[in-house]
C-alpha cells in the first residue's frame, strides 16, 4: 500500500530490468574478457547494451565507458581534467588558476573537486557559480569567470528542485573559456534530451560536453551501475587501474547483472513504450500539486514548473517543519524525503534551496516529492487521495490555522511541549475549564500556539517566563498581542510583573490545577520555578535553566547571581523534595524531565552543595570553571547550562518485534506506548496492539505515571521508525525505570503479517 514519491533518490527497478539481470546471472554468466563461448556471449552483451546506450544518449562517438555509478562517474571526469592541468603545469605552460561548480550541485561534485585538488596538489581556488531565485546559473557571472577556469561542473537537472539548468547558455558562456565541463546527467537520463555529440546554441555550433556521468538506480535500474561518457579528444585519467577491461578505461570484471538491467530500462527508453511523455509527465505533476493546495492552502512550491523537471515538485509550508511534513506523509504510506537522500539523515536546510536566496523558513521546512515516469496513473491518483487526507489530519488535530468545521472537541492534554533548537516551552491546559498557561513563550512558537489555543478553544490564563533572557527577548507580549480574544482578565498585561506573573495573585487557577511560584535566582537573578499541584498533589515543577537534564544553568551572564545558585538549589529541593519531576528550560539531548535525585547522580557538583560539600561559593566557583570558553550548540545557539553530566555508557533500549512477541505471551504484560503524534496515529491506526496514544509532544505529563510502575513491569514505546520511541525509553530509563524499551525499526519494520489490522489499509 505505499506509494513511493522519492524517485530522485532511487527508483524501483524495472521488471524486464530484473528479468535481465536474472538471465545474465542464470544463464549468460561468462566473464566478457574470455574468448572462449560464454565468455563472448557476454562480449556481445556488453557492446549491444552501449550500443543502445549510445543512441539514447546521442553519443556516436567518443568514450562511454560503464561504472559503478555516478559518483565513480564523476570521480572519474574530475581526475582526468586535474590530471590534464597538472601535466601542462609540470611543462611549465601557465593554467587557469580556478574550478567552477554550481552552487546546487550535488555534494558529490565539490567534494570530488576539494579531494583530488588537495591530493595531486594542484591546489587551485574552488568557486560555486552563483544561482538566480529560479535556481538556474548566474550566466554573465560565469561568462565573466569563464576565460580562468580550469574545469567547470553543472549539473542537467536538480536532484532536490528539478530546476532544469540552460545548459545551451552555459555552452555560450563557455565559447571563448580554455575549461573543460562536466555536465551531471544523473537527473536529466530519461527526462531530457541530452545530445552529447555537440550542442548547438542559437544556430552557431558550440562547445561540446566533455563528461557526463550517469546513474542506472535513478532510472529503474539497480543501484551500483552507471555509465560515463567522455567526449572524444577529452583528457582522460583512469581511475581504477588493473586487467585493462573497457578498452584499459576502467578495469575490473565488469557488472554484467547490472549492466543487462540497464540495457532493458535504455531499450525501453528507447522503445517509448514504457515510460510516458512528457505532457502526461506535467498532467501528473499538476494533479499532485493540485493535492498539495487543497492539502495545505499555503503551501509554496519552491522552483518554478516552466523551468523545472515535471517529476519533480519541492515544496514549504508555513508553520509546518519539514519532519513534521515527513512523519504525517509517512504514516499515510507517502514514501517522500526532505531533500537529497545523502543528506537527509541530517537535520540541516537545504543547502540548494540557501544557494537560491529563499528565506530561513522555507530552506528548513522543504519537502520533496518525485515520482518516475514509468509510475502508473493509479498511483498518481492515490498520492493525491493521501495527500488530501494529510490536509484533514491536520485540520482535525489542530496543526494548522483552519481546523475542521465540525463541533467534534479537540483532544486536550495536561502538559504539551515544544521544542525549537533545544529550547523548551511548555502548555498547561485544563480540560475541564479550558484555561490553559504558557510556560517560556518562544519567538518561533507565537503564530503555532495561537492557532493551537483557538482550535482547542482555551482561554489564555498566563504567559509566563521562568527568568530573563540572554540570547533573546521574552516573546510573551507577542503571545498575548496574538490573540487578545483568548486573554483570561489575570492575563492583560497592565497587571503583570516583569516574568508574566499576575500581581495580587498567590497562585493562578486552572481549573483543578494551580500554579505556584518560587524565587531560584542563580541562572539569573529573577529566575523562578512554577510549580503546578492537582488536589494537593505536585504534578511537576517547571525550574527553566536552574537545573537541566545533565547540566546546571550557566550563571556568567550579566544578569546572573552566581552566589545565590547554591541556595536556591537547596531551596528548591527542601519545597519540591528530591524525586518531583523537573521540567527544564533547555533539554540538548532529548531527556524531558529529571529530578534533583537523578542529577545529583549524574553531577557531583550538584550533589556537593546539596549534601553539604560543597559551601555555595564553592559551588559557585566550581561551577564557574565548567563554564569557562562554553561552544555554541548544535543549533549555533547560545548554550544555556554547563554539562556536568558523568559519561555513561550507551545503553541497549531497543527491543526486537520477535522479542516483544514473547513479551505479549508473558504473564507481566508489557504496557504498549504508541508515542506518534496524534495526526499520524490517525492516518495508521495500530489498534489490534491496544497501545495507550501519548504522544511525544505530550510524553512530559505520564512520566511520573510510568515511573511508579512496578519494576518488572516492561515499557515499551513505539513509533514510526524507532528514534523516537527510543528517546522515550531512554528518558525513561533515566529517570529510574530500568525495563523502559522502544520497538526496534518502529512500525516501519514491524513484520506485515503481524502489523495490525488498518496499518495496511490505512483509515483515512
Amino acid at each position: 500500500m505505499e506509494i513511493y514519491l522519492d524517485a530522485n533518490a532511487t527508483t524501483p527497478v524495472l521488471p524486464q530490468a530484473r528479468a535481465a539481470a536474472l538471465a545474465v546471472m542464470a544463464d549468460a554468466f561468462g566473464n566478457p574478457s574470455s574468448i572462449h563461448g560464454s565468455g563472448l556471449k557476454a562480449r556481445a552483451l556488453l557492446d549491444e547494451v552501449r550500443a543502445t546506450a549510445r543512441r539514447v544518449l546521442g553519443a556516436p562517438n567518443g568514450r562511454l565507458l560503464f561504472t559503478s555509478g555516478a559518483t565513480e562517474g564523476i570521480q572519474t571526469a574530475v581526475l582526468s581534467a586535474l590530471s590534464a592541468l597538472r601535466a601542462r603545469r609540470q611543462v611549465g605552460e601557465a593554467i587557469p588558476q580556478r574550478l567552477l561548480y554550481g552552487a546546487t550541485e550535488h555534494k558529490a561534485v565539490p567534494e570530488a573537486l576539494k579531494h583530488w585538488n588537495a591530493l595531486i596538489g594542484l591546489d587551485l581556488e574552488i568557486v560555486a557559480i552563483p544561482v538566480g531565485a529560479d535556481g538556474r546559473h548566474d550566466l554573465a557571472w560565469l561568462r565573466e569567470q569563464a576565460p580562468g577556469a580550469g574545469l567547470v561542473c553543472t549539473m542537467a537537472a536538480n536532484n532536490e528542485t528539478g530546476v532544469i539548468s540552460d545548459l545551451d547558455g552555459i555552452a555560450d558562456a563557455l565559447r571563448d573559456s580554455p575549461a573543460l565541463w562536466l555536465v551531471d546527467g544523473v537527473q536529466a537520463l530519461g527526462k531530457l534530451a541530452l545530445p552529447l555529440g555537440g550542442r548547438p546554441a542559437r544556430g552557431i555550433a558550440v562547445r561540446e560536453i566533455d563528461y557526463a556521468p550517469f546513474s542506472g538506480h535513478k532510472l529503474y535500474a539497480p543501484k551500483g551501475v552507471g555509465m560515463l561518457y567522455v567526449r572524444e579528444g577529452a583528457p582522460f585519467t583512469p581511475l581504477m587501474a588493473g586487467g585493462g577491461q573497457e578498452g584499459a578505461s576502467r578495469s575490473g570484471t565488469e557488472n554484467m547483472a547490472g549492466i543487462a538491467a540497464l540495457g532493458a530500462v535504455l531499450a525501453a527508453l528507447e522503445a517509448g513504450d514504457v515510460f510516458a511523455s512528457a505532457a502526461r509527465l506535467a498532467d501528473r505533476r499538476e494533479r499532485l500539486a493540485a493535492a498539495l493546495r487543497e492539502a495545505f492552502p499555503e503551501v509554496v512550491f519552491n522552483a518554478p514548473f516552466d523551468c523545472s523537471l515535471p517529476t519533480t515538485l519541492n515544496v514549504s509550508v508555513p508553520g509546518l517543519s519539514a519532519k513534521l511534513l515527513l512523519d504525517l506523509f509517512d504514516a499515510a504510506g507517502l514514501r517522500v524525503s526532505g531533500g537529497s537522500a545523502c543528506g537527509a539523515s541530517r537535520a540541516q536546510p537545504s543547502y540548494v534551496l540557501e544557494a537560491m536566496g529563499l528565506p530561513d523558513w522555507r530552506t528548513a521546512a522543504a519537502v520533496r516529492l518525485s515520482f518516475g515516469a514509468a509510475d502508473d496513473e493509479t498511483s498518481i491518483d492515490e498520492a493525491c487521495r493521501r495527500l488530501r487526507a494529510c490536509g484533514e489530519s491536520l485540520r482535525a488535530t489542530c496543526q494548522t490555522p483552519s481546523p475542521e468545521e465540525d463541533d467534534a472537541p479537540r483532544r486536550t492534554d495536561l502538559l504539551t511541549r515544544f521544542v525549537v533548537d533545544g529550547a523548551c516551552c511548555y502548555v498547561v491546559a485544563d480540560a475541564a475549564s479550558r484555561r490553559c498557561a504558557v510556560v517560556d513563550p518562544l519567538p518561533e512558537l507565537t503564530e503555532r500556539l495561537a492557532q493551537w489555543m483557538r482550535c482547542r478553544g482555551l482561554a489564555l490564563a498566563a504567559v509566563l517566563d521562568t527568568h530573563s533572557h540572554g540570547d533573546h527577548a521574552s516573546s510573551a507580549q507577542s503571545l498575548r498581542d496574538a490573540v487578545p480574544e483568548l486573554l483570561a482578565d489575570e492575563a492583560r498585561p497592565e497587571g503583570l510583573d516583569a516574568l508574566g506573573w499576575p500581581t495580587g495573585h498567590e497562585v493562578i487557577a486552572l481549573g483543578t490545577h494551580r500554579l505556584s511560584r518560587l524565587a531560584t535566582p542563580g541562572h539569573t537573578e529573577d529566575s523562578t520555578a512554577y510549580l503546578l499541584h492537582e488536589a494537593g498533589e505536585l504534578l511537576g515543577v517547571f525550574v527553566g535553566d536552574t537545573v537541566m537534564p545533565g547540566a546546571l544553568g550557566r550563571s556568567d551572564f550579566e544578569q546572573s547571581a552566581p552566589n545565590a545558585f547554591g541556595a536556591s538549589l537547596k531551596t528548591l529541593e527542601r519545597n519540591v523534595g528530591p524525586d518531583a519531576l523537573l521540567l527544564p528550560g533547555h533539554d540538548y539531548d532529548d531527556r524531558f524531565a529529571t529530578t534533583l535525585t537523578v542529577e545529583c547522580e549524574a553531577q557531583p557538583l550538584l550533589a556537593g552543595v546539596l549534601r553539604g560539600r560543597l559551601s555555595a561559593h564553592a559551588f559557585a566557583v566550581g561551577k564557574s570553571v565548567l563554564e569557562r570558553s562554553l561552544p555554541l550548540t548544535e543549533y549555533q545557539t547560545m548554550v544555556c547550562g554547563a554539562r556536568i553530566d558523568c559519561d555513561r555508557p550507551a545503553e541497549r533500549v531497543e527491543m526486537s518485534a520477535a522479542e516483544l512477541r514473547e513479551a505479549l505471551r508473558s504473564t507481566t504484560r508489557p504496557v504498549l506506548v504508541d508515542v506518534r503524534e496524534a495526526y499520524e496515529e490517525r492516518l495508521s491506526p495500530a489498534d489490534e496492539l491496544a497501545p495507550e496514544r501519548v504522544p511525544l509532544s505530550t510524553l512530559v505529563g505520564e512520566l511520573p505515571r510510568w515511573m511508579a510502575l512496578p519494576a518488572q513491569t516492561p515499557v515499551v514505546f513505539f513509533c514510526r521508525s524507532g528514534n523516537r520511541s527510543a528517546q522515550a525509553a531512554r528518558a525513561l530509563r533515566r529517570l529510574g525505570h530500568a525495563r523502559a524499551w522502544s520497538l526496534a525499526g518502529g512500525l516501519a519494520l514491524w513484520p506485515a503479517e503481524t502489523r495490525p489490522a488498518g496499518f495496511e489499509a490505512m483509515a483515512i
